[in-house]
């Protein structure tokens, strides 16, 4: 069986990340992916995210009638700061013996790796699927191919090396990391932060649930 995990702070969630997942899903015959919002996110300053509980009621609501996508509270329910190799970890302990499991990100978080915890183990650890991001070169041409393809080979280990066959870099000593086309939807959790405060419509950028529990909650203004 094949699982993938997709991180983040869905500060809120919108489309984009939704499309994104399920992209992802039917792209490598997943049998299922979870979305797993962050607690405290390390790179993220806390002032700027809303209540975890908060972040969490609003994935659920755009989620509840679609079964292809869970999400996952695991990193909620830990103390401190949400650290990826421990939901790597749990996942990997808690699953059916012998999945496959990916690990689902944006270049640009990719592209930071060196900085998370114990990053070395988790490329050992875990397949990864690096993904395009809006406003994004594509990563089969121009500056996102050589911005990966640079982290890799320099960066990160000069062992890694992209076979075309397999859409993906090869290491002897660690999991692959694929690189994978999504729909890029022009949409962000900053863009629609900022709609918020300036009093003007999210719709059609967030599951209609979603958007009427932010304005039930009064949040982001």
């Amino acid at each position: 069986m094949r699982f993938g995990l997709f991180g983040g702070t869905f500060n809120p969630v919108h489309l984009g990340h939704l499309r994104a997942a399920l992209e992802v899903k039917e792209g490598f015959e997943l049998s299922k992916i979870f979305l797993i919002p962050a607690a405290l996110p390390p790179h993220k300053i806390p002032g700027d995210v809303v209540d975890a509980g908060d972040r969490l009621q609003m994935l659920n609501l755009a989620l509840e009638d679609k079964a292809e996508i869970s999400v996952s509270d695991i990193e909620l329910k830990r103390s401190g700061p949400s650290y990826t190799i421990d939901s790597v970890k749990y996942f990997k302990s808690t699953l059916p013996e012998k999945s496959q499991i990916y690990l689902v990100m944006g270049l640009d978080a990719f592209l930071e790796i060196d900085s998370w915890k114990s990053y070395e183990e988790l490329l050992q650890q875990v397949s990864i699927i690096v993904i395009n991001r809006p406003k994004k070169n594509r990563l089969f041409s121009g500056d996102g191919w050589k911005r990966l393809d640079e982290y890799l080979t320099s960066g990160i280990s000069g062992g890694y090396k992209f076979s075309e066959s397999q859409s993906c870099y090869l290491s002897a000593d660690k999991q692959p990391i694929f690189i994978f086309e999504v729909t890029a939807l022009d949409i962000s959790s900053t863009k629609i932060r900022s709609l918020i405060k300036e009093g003007r419509s999210i719709g059609y950028l967030v599951p209609r649930k979603t958007a009427e529990f932010i304005k039930s909650r009064g949040l982001y203004l």
